[in-house]
């Protein structure tokens, strides 16, 4: 057997080695515990932002949502949930919302807080 025989037999052992440490990955992925990923945002207890009192309102094109207004609320629990939602960035488009929650909130403008009653799916 040539040396080249012998990288080429290693080379293709080292593929298939490979293809199946892939193959465990994806598997401890799909079944194994599951795990925050480096960037992945975890939804923190609604509780956080429930705790807010929030104002009913009514507009055209959204329906029924509520506000919280910071000056109507206690100052550390509105902007720990304020702080929240800045950080990812939550807009009417990208609202934010866990799976287990009642409610999707987002920002806009200076001092309030929105909610709107999440549609059931």
């Amino acid at each position: 057997m040539s040396d080249q025989q012998k990288v080429d037999a290693l080379v293709r052992v080292r593929d298939g080695l490979r293809m199946a440490a892939d193959a465990i990955d994806d598997y401890l992925q799909t079944f194994g515990p599951k795990e925050k990923q480096p960037g992945q945002k975890t939804a923190v207890n609604e509780e956080t932002f429930t705790s807010l009192k929030f104002e009913p309102q009514q507009g055209q094109k959204i329906g029924a949502y509520d506000v919280a207004y910071k000056a109507n609320n206690v100052q550390e629990n509105w902007v720990q949930a304020f702080n929240i939602l800045k950080e990812v960035n939550a807009t009417i488009k990208a609202r934010y919302r866990g799976s287990e929650y009642q409610f999707s909130y987002w920002l806009y403008g200076e001092g309030k807080i929105y909610r709107q009653k999440k549609k059931p799916t």
